[in-house]
């Protein structure tokens, strides 16, 4: 595909483990790496280092108050702009931002993805297309179990004691309720052929028009 002239920004939300970043990457594979770039709402979790790794692990990381939304919207008017970021990255298992960062470019499409990518009212009121993924509660649950405890070091009993008391609430709250500002609502995450099309033929009538 050539290169597109202009910036739309989208929007993708919905609870843990439903599909986001699957179908995030799905469409930008389909609009064309060289035309995309994607912004990790899980890499602006605030900074803790000035807190013990102990105390770390008891925050509630799907509550709206452990991102860092102000950075966030700082970083997303510079990419509007045509200006290049740094994001920040997470470290799972120290629950902290590492020392290292990566550049993002300004492209056409910058798609945010995150739990909460809906929540902020700033934020959605600069989203162009706003997306919820949606998926049964049971199927998240074992979805998270098996990244938690593969990808980021967890055992079984902390993952269901950190879904029960933190997780769970915190969806029901906060992301849930965002559901609300979707333009589209993608059920079944990133197994929805349908749906993912749909948003592309979406995004692709947004750059001609």
């Amino acid at each position: 595909m050539a290169a597109i002239g202009k910036t739309i920004l989208v929007g993708i939300g919905g609870g843990t483990a439903s599909g986001k970043t699957s179908i995030a990457r799905k469409i930008e594979e389909s609009i064309g790496r060289e035309n995309s770039a994607m912004v990790e709402l899980d890499a602006y979790y605030h900074d803790l280092s000035r807190m013990p790794v102990e105390a770390r692990a008891e925050v509630n990381f799907d509550h709206p108050s452990a991102f860092d939304f102000d950075l966030l919207l700082e970083h997303l008017g510079a990419l509007l702009a045509g200006q290049a970021i740094r994001m920040p990255l997470y470290d799972y298992v120290n629950h902290n931002r590492r020392e290292e960062s990566v550049l993002i470019e300004p492209r056409p499409l910058i798609v945010v993805e995150g739990i909460l990518a809906l929540w902020h009212e700033d934020v959605r009121n600069l989203l162009d297309i706003k997306v919820y993924v949606d998926a049964a509660d049971d199927l998240r649950l074992v979805r998270r179990i098996r990244r938690d405890i593969l990808e980021r070091g967890r055992v079984l009993e902390t993952v269901l004691r950190q879904y029960e008391e933190d997780v769970r609430p915190s969806h029901l709250e906060f992301c849930e309720p965002t559901k609300l500002f979707a333009d589209v609502i993608i059920p079944r995450g990133g197994e929805n052929a349908v749906a993912i099309e749909m948003v592309r033929s979406l995004l692709l009538s947004r750059f001609r028009s």
